[in-house]
Parts: structure tokens; C-alpha cells; sequence
């Protein structure tokens, strides 16, 4: 399987222009697209720090090869070294043929990219992103990168809104797709989305402008996944209605994130009292009686909060309130599952949070 080629005045999938007009194109390594992400850069230096060593995530697709252009004509003023991760999920009969493709690409360009196949194709889409974000934090331990770099955009934030939304997610879930968060809970590999201010129509139009070749997965057209649906049937009749709203809706999921990091440091001060001295080998509790005093909506921010920090569970709204519910004064001890073999189990004095596959609970208190 071929990549499509943007301009037909490249009919070979070698390397597009380089940075210093390689290829016999002599063109600027500066646009718009890139100055609006060095801006970024300049405001948010963390993100991706000077002298960092970067993993990106690359599936071909319009997206990642924006992202992988544009970090490398922004390297020369950041000084970073870029490494290329592609994952085959075995999906489709010529996933693997395209995956030799863009390897050879991105060796044209004498960028380290690592490919690999899961031994069995995942069976969902969130199988599939577990194994991907799997591979990539023990690709980033063993090769000292702190930061794995994806390409998603906007496009991709308003959709995932609007799916947490219709799934009734708790206020953080509308706030996911952050620029910045550890890989997995307790991770000291960050995921880092740079390209959260563009949208798809924008990495289409740079990828056509710097000639550089994609590789399409008709997995993206599938009706069967949930996403697909959002971004071929929901968004557009939105943008009819109200042009722009995918980066409006974007817009608001980034306001929700910065909103929730000023929440989240409260929280974690109005937990202190209700979370006992624990050492390392302790699981995680938290008074009962303290939590149950305070409103009802505290007690839900508190309680979600703690979840999600020791066990990364992020619970739906109708089920925090119906485990709040259980949790009330007027309720005997009990324990419940919260998924992916965690469980919760309460007496009258403490919660305690049970990882999987460990213990049955605290006794009678």
C-alpha cells in the first residue's frame, strides 16, 4: 500500500524537503503552522523542555507526520533528539507492508524508528490505545526519554469531549486529552500533546504544503468505532449549525483542564485530614465519617479525586453518585468494584482501596 503523496510532483515516497531545503526543493523550514507551535514552546518551556529526549508516536496519518516534520525544523532552536515509534496492531493485511514504508522514510531521514506488531490484535479501541501507550512507556524507560510525544489535535480533543459527554464522564473526563500528564498513574514518562491548538484541516494543509507523504488507515472510516461516528456524523452537522465549534468545543475542554489543575491542588489539600499517615505497604484509605460530614458535591470531588490519583480509575458520574449513596451514614460496611479489578471496600470508620488480586478487605471496625 502506497502513501498518498499531497503533491503530485513527488510521485516517490522518499523523504519530503528537509529543513535546509534538502531534496532539491529550496524551501523555508518556517511557516504559520510552526510559528504558532514555537509560540507555544515559548509559553509552556515544560512541554517539551530544551535538550529533551522525545518518543514520538507515529501512525503515518496526517497528524503524526505534521508533528514529526515540525519538530524536526523546530530542533535546531530547542535541541532536541527525536526517536520514531510505530505500532501495528495487525488489524489490516498491508498494516504491515505500510509499517516497512514508513520505516524506510523516516531511515531516509536518518531518524531511529522502532516498529512493532502486537502478537494478537487487540479486540477494541481501548485495547488497542492500552497496548500502544504499554509499549511506548517501556520503549521511553529503556531509551531514557521522559516525554512520548502524540499528535493529536484539536479535532481529536473536541471529539473525545463530546463522547465523555454523551457517556455522562465526570467534569475531569471533559477536561481529558491534556497537553501534559504522566503515561500511566505514578509514571515518570510524561504524554505530551503539542499540537492541541491545530486542527485536522491544519495538519492536512502543512502536510500538503511540505509535500510530505500519509498513509491512510481505513479504520478511520469504520463506522463501528465510536469515534469515527463523532467525527463523520456528529461534528459536521455541528459545524453547519455553528462553523468553528470543533475549536470552540477544544477551547473549552483546554479551560476545563486548567480549571480542574487549580482544583486538583485544593483537593489535595482538603484531603489531608481524611487520609491517615500510611506506609508504603498500606493500601490506600480515607476516613469515612470525615468525607460523609461535608456536602454532597465535595464529597464527590473528593472522593473521584482520591480514585483516580491511587488506582488512574476516572468513574462516571452516575456511578460515583450511586457509590456515594452507599457511603452515607445511614449505610452498614460493604465493598463494591470500581473495574479493572479494583474494588472499594468500606467499614463504618474507613474506605480502603483494594488493588487487584490483593486482599478481601478490611475487618470490622
Amino acid at each position: 500500500m502506497n502513501p498518498i503523496l499531497p503533491s503530485e510532483a513527488s510521485p516517490e515516497p522518499g523523504p519530503p524537503p528537509g529543513p535546509s531545503g534538502v531534496g532539491g526543493q529550496a524551501r523555508p523550514p518556517w511557516g504559520p503552522v510552526h510559528a504558532a507551535l514555537h509560540q507555544r514552546l515559548r509559553r509552556d518551556p515544560e512541554l517539551l523542555p530544551a535538550g529533551a529526549s522525545l518518543l514520538l508516536a507515529v501512525s503515518g496519518g496526517q497528524d503524526s507526520m505534521a508533528l514529526t516534520r515540525l519538530l524536526l525544523d523546530l530542533g535546531r532552536l530547542h535541541g532536541w533528539s527525536l526517536q520514531l515509534w510505530h505500532g501495528d496492531h495487525g488489524w489490516r493485511p498491508e498494516s504491515a507492508r505500510q509499517a516497512e514504508e514508513l520505516q524506510a522514510w523516516a531511515e531516509g531521514w536518518g531518524l531511529a524508528i522502532t516498529v512493532e506488531r502486537a502478537s494478537d490484535p487487540p479486540a477494541s479501541e481501548a485495547a488497542a490505545r492500552a497496548w500502544r501507550y504499554d509499549r511506548l512507556e517501556a520503549l521511553a524507560l529503556e531509551r531514557a526519554c521522559a516525554h512520548v510525544v502524540t499528535g493529536h489535535t484539536a479535532s481529536d480533543r473536541a471529539e473525545t469531549l463530546l463522547l465523555h459527554l454523551a457517556r455522562g464522564s465526570h467534569r475531569q473526563g471533559l477536561a481529558s486529552l491534556r497537553r501534559r500528564r504522566p503515561i500511566s498513574p505514578g509514571s515518570p514518562i510524561n504524554l505530551v500533546r503539542p499540537l492541541l491548538g491545530l486542527g485536522r484541516a491544519d495538519t492536512g494543509q502543512f502536510c500538503a504544503d511540505w509535500t510530505l507523504p500519509i498513509w491512510l488507515d481505513p479504520s478511520n472510516a469504520s463506522p463501528r468505532f465510536s469515534r469515527n461516528r463523532i467525527r463523520q456524523e456528529v461534528l459536521p452537522v455541528l459545524e453547519e449549525l455553528h462553523p468553528g465549534c470543533a475549536s470552540r468545543i477544544s477551547a473549552l475542554a483546554e479551560r476545563l483542564e486548567q480549571e480542574q489543575a487549580g482544583l486538583e491542588e485544593l483537593l489535595e489539600l482538603a484531603l489531608k485530614p481524611l487520609t491517615p499517615h500510611q506506609d508504603g505497604e498500606t493500601a490506600p484509605g480515607l476516613e469515612r465519617a470525615g468525607l460523609t460530614r461535608l456536602g454532597l458535591p465535595i464529597q464527590g470531588l473528593l472522593l473521584h479525586h482520591w480514585l483516580k490519583r491511587h488506582s488512574g480509575l476516572s468513574l462516571e458520574a452516575a456511578s460515583l453518585e450511586s457509590l456515594l449513596g452507599q457511603l452515607q451514614p445511614n449505610q452498614g460496611p460493604g465493598e463494591r468494584p470500581l473495574g479493572q479489578g479494583w474494588r472499594l471496600s468500606w467499614t463504618r470508620r474507613m474506605l480502603v482501596l483494594l488493588p487487584p488480586d490483593k486482599g478481601s478487605g478490611p475487618g470490622q471496625a
